[in-house]
């Protein structure tokens, strides 16, 4: 069942009823300021942070589901309605939500009106702007009470939904005219407040909350707007608000626009008071004058709309399927874009309190922007480095707003560091700029630390090699990719993280996931180390890396597939020989993109052990046989129940592992067929089931094990979106930056007859055409640049100008 359809000229997806089987969301903002908005409205906006800079109050996990957002209440004689259905939820003659890159716009109609808002967050503005356009569709006279309403939260989300003995007596706001000012703990140690203005004059406002909805009222059903005037409330302590109340007469036919902003302000501590007790209001005030008009603000949404036509200039692609190019033009390098931007701190599912940025997030997440936005990308990859320890190791997550790493976590996931050579790597293949690896970067954020970042690249080399277990096999720490393989936790305590316990020490947990990360990017550092000269570090490193290979082949191989690991006792994770989790996936996907064993046929036989044990019609799963008992050796993996997360559900974002190691060994069909069952684009038909987004990934599908096999979570931020864009494009299609150019190698099923693409790379543009005449999947035999065969398949051309590349597999 579909719930509403993909407009491509406009590059949006199209909302038809509010009810939607989940809130299907969208994000505002591309820097500093952010919001999520749901296709009723719902969600909440920030400044740079989820945590500590959190400006609408939003209530996860509450019914009714997805309470909270910026909201209008209309009331048009005794019928009171909202355009986005909720929080009044009155039947409404029309409804439609289009979601497009960055902005969102709500419409509802009811009785004669209809009302359109648009929501979006200027480039290079602290503010989320909400353009009402009122239209009196009828042939009467139309008088009607508009009430605005948002939530103020005290920035601090954690706090505010724990200390309430302090937080019910601080609240304070201001009011000038039509805007109303939340300045709660600006006295003491904040020089920040929030405003809420209209560009009209105002008959009323509200700023309690108690006053305006009622004590016993629900957001559904708020005393003012039911009596139809406002209360004229100054919070003063308790729960400030922002309400404003408008008094709006329309003619027949006649439209209105008013705009509403939603802004945040910085003061330095010079300038924080305008005079005693008054907040300074001038940069709000030139805020407001920047956004005051209709032509201010629709200037300003054509800016954002060709930022992001540039943004997605860099790949296109033409293919006949409409789908596939959808999701590779359009919305999953979006959706590449808001992992950007906020890793995993805040969706509808990561409540943006728990978790900042991730180190190893992060560095994967690079590897979808990477194309579109390089000079971010060195920014990134630099902030990332800072948070690291001398001995390569890294806090697991740092905090966007400070940019330091997160105590509370810490570090000793055994991964961690090795994703910062993928990022660096990739981010060099794409700009050919060297000069990172010369950038000085501190270690733990201490200048006095600071290293070239190419000694960075180096310590997450070693980190490995000198964290090495029995087998000669990388030891997992806490844990690797997968959180939940706690082989150290043993836990019997139901209030402790099994991710950041260790009940026992000194064990030899080992991880083959990690062997294979190892042998990948431990082979990009040798050849980043022999292309600036540092033929000796090559050298040594190289041994490590074939001494890795030897280990994996013959302390981890099973006969049939790869094992996952040997926990705490030194014994077999992952293995024929265990009773359940048999098989694992990201050592199939790791091992495979290692090649390792490929001479003997490991490869292969590891991914045939992968298509007939993990493969099902929604995705490959996880593990299997799925855990059906704790075992606390291995910790909260076997906590789930089956089919879920971690425990053979489908976890999205590995399975591009298992494609790219599909097309290195040729088979393109069921790389191909592995991309289709998990993109959302190919799910829309099965949305009532699916439940989440279908034009985003989901981190989860539920397994063959679960009790609705193919229900999704955890939408938006995933690190599926960054790896199954770099799956598609460079391994499926085969357009591959590498350090000396263009490589195009495409693995595909026998049946496509080519396919076009645009490709932008160091200032150059490449106008790609694929044939496929002989029905292959894989294997290039002709490559003819501006009308000249040139004998090889790696374009090393850039000039900043555009060239035609006609490709010819056989």
């Amino acid at each position: 069942m579909k719930f509403g359809f993909f407009d491509d000229i406009n590059k949006e997806y199209v909302i038809t009823t509010p009810a939607t089987p989940w809130p299907w969301i969208n994000y505002l903002g591309n820097e500093d300021f952010f919001s999520l908005i749901s296709n009723t409205a719902g969600g909440y906006a920030f400044y740079k942070d989820a945590k500590y800079r959190r400006l609408i109050r939003y209530r996860y996990n509450n019914v009714p589901m997805d309470n909270g957002g910026r909201y209008f209440y209309i009331k048009d004689g005794e019928t009171i309605w909202s355009p986005g259905w909720k929080p009044v939820k009155t039947e409404l003659d029309h409804y439609e939500c289009r979601h497009g890159l960055s902005y969102t716009k709500i419409t509802g109609a009811k009785e004669g009106l209809k009302a359109e808002v648009l929501f979006f967050v200027p480039l290079k503005s602290w503010c989320e702007i909400q353009k009402m356009t009122l239209h009196n569709t009828s042939s009467d006279i139309k008088k009607i009470k508009l009430f605005s309403f948002l939530e103020w939260c005290l920035w601090n989300a954690e706090d505010d939904q724990n200390n309430l003995q302090r937080n019910l007596n601080t609240g304070e706001v201001e009011i000038e005219g039509s805007t109303l000012y939340h300045k709660t703990e600006y006295r003491e140690r904040r020089n920040h407040y929030a405003f809420y203005h209209v560009n009209a004059p105002v008959q009323g406002f509200d700023t309690d909350r108690e006053s305006f909805v009622g004590l016993y009222n629900e957001l559904s059903e708020p005393q003012a707007v039911l009596d139809g005037k406002p209360r004229n409330s100054h919070a003063h302590g308790w729960s400030p608000i922002a309400s404003h109340y408008l008094e709006v007469e329309l003619k027949p036919g006649e439209k209105k626009d008013l705009i509403f902003i939603l802004g945040y302000v910085e003061n330095p501590d010079d300038k924080k008071w305008e005079s005693p007790k008054v907040i300074n209001k001038k940069p709000a005030r030139t805020l407001i004058q920047k956004y005051d008009s209709i032509q201010k603000v629709d200037r300003a949404f054509e800016a954002l709309k060709d930022y992001w036509v540039a943004l997605l200039d860099g790949f296109v692609l033409e293919s006949g399927d409409e789908k596939l190019d959808r999701m590779v033009n359009i919305w999953n390098q979006y959706q590449c874009m808001v992992t950007f931007n906020l890793s995993r701190s805040a969706s509808y599912f990561e409540v943006g309190i728990g978790r900042g940025m991730g180190f190893r997030d992060s560095n994967q997440d690079l590897i979808g922007f990477v194309h579109q936005i390089p000079e971010r990308a060195r920014e990134r990859i630099i902030d990332i480095a800072s948070t690291q320890f001398e001995d390569g190791g890294a806090y697991h997550q740092y905090q966007p707003l400070t940019k330091r790493g997160n105590d509370a976590i810490g570090g000793n996931f055994n991964d961690d560091p090795l994703w910062l050579i993928l990022s660096t790597s990739e981010y060099i293949k794409e700009t050919g700029d060297y000069s990172i690896l010369d950038e000085m970067v501190p270690f733990d954020n201490d200048e006095s630390l600071a290293k070239p970042h190419f000694e960075h690249l180096k310590a997450s080399f070693y980190h490995v090699v000198n964290n090495l277990g029995p087998h000669g096999l990388p030891l997992i720490g806490r844990a690797d990719w997968n959180d939940c393989l706690n082989l150290n936790c043993f836990s019997t305590d139901p209030n402790e993280s099994f991710q950041t316990t260790g009940n026992k020490t000194g064990g030899k947990a080992e991880s083959l996931m990690i062997a294979g990360l190892f042998v990948v990017y431990g082979r990009e550092f040798v050849t980043l180390c022999r292309r600036i000269g540092k033929e000796q570090d090559a050298k040594e490193a190289q041994k490590y890396v074939d001494e890795m290979v030897e280990a994996v082949k013959h302390y981890g191989w099973d006969g049939e597939w790869f094992l996952r690991a040997y926990d705490y006792y030194g014994r077999k994770v992952g293995s024929k020989e265990n009773e359940e989790g048999k098989i694992f996936i990201e050592s199939q996907g790791w091992c495979g993109m290692a090649q390792i064993g490929k001479e003997e046929g490991l490869i292969e036989k590891a991914l045939d052990s992968v298509k007939e044990r993990l493969d099902c019609k929604y995705g490959i799963v996880l593990n299997n046989p799925a855990f059906t008992k704790y075992l606390i050796e291995y910790g909260e993996i076997s906590s789930y129940p089956e089919g879920y997360k971690e425990n053979a559900g489908i976890f999205c974002h590995n399975n591009p592992w298992i494609m790219i190691a599909e097309t290195m060994i040729g088979r393109g069909e069921y790389a191909w067929n592995y991309y289709k069952k998990i993109c959302p684009a190919y799910l829309e038909d099965i949305s009532d089931l699916h439940r989440t987004e279908p034009y985003v990934y989901a981190q989860m599908i539920a397994g063959k094990d679960a009790s609705k096999p193919g229900e999704a979570k955890n939408s938006w931020l995933t690190g599926t979106a960054a790896w199954n864009y770099y799956a598609v494009t460079r391994y499926i299609l085969g357009i591959r930056p590498e350090y000396d150019g263009l490589r195009i190698d495409p693995c595909i099923p026998p049946d496509w007859k080519g396919f076009n693409v645009k490709r932008k790379l160091r200032g150059t543009t490449f106008y790609i055409k694929v044939e496929n005449p002989k029905s292959v999947s894989k294997g290039v035999v002709k490559v003819v640049l501006d009308g000249k065969v040139i004998d090889q398949n790696l374009i090393n051309t850039f000039d900043g100008g555009r060239h035609e590349v006609l490709v010819i597999m056989g």
